[in-house]
């Protein structure tokens, strides 16, 4: 079993459950297996820039929000 794991950048990963997560970043969710961590990551994490670049390109877009 494994745990979706994701840091203060939105990035995401598989962590095994059994372990303890590393500093920065946080459980998602409850274990599960692998395949479904993945199919998981896949569905959510859809723009692969970490939070900060996405930020800095809608201020310079002047995008809402930003």
């Amino acid at each position: 079993m494994h745990n979706v794991v994701v840091n203060d950048e939105e990035q995401y990963s598989i962590w095994p459950a059994d372990r303890e997560v590393p500093l920065g970043w946080h459980v998602v969710g409850e274990p599960r297996p692998e395949a479904e961590c993945l199919a998981y990551i896949e569905e959510h994490w859809t723009d692969l820039r970490p939070r900060s670049a996405r930020r800095a390109a809608e201020r310079e877009d002047g995008a809402p929000g930003a």
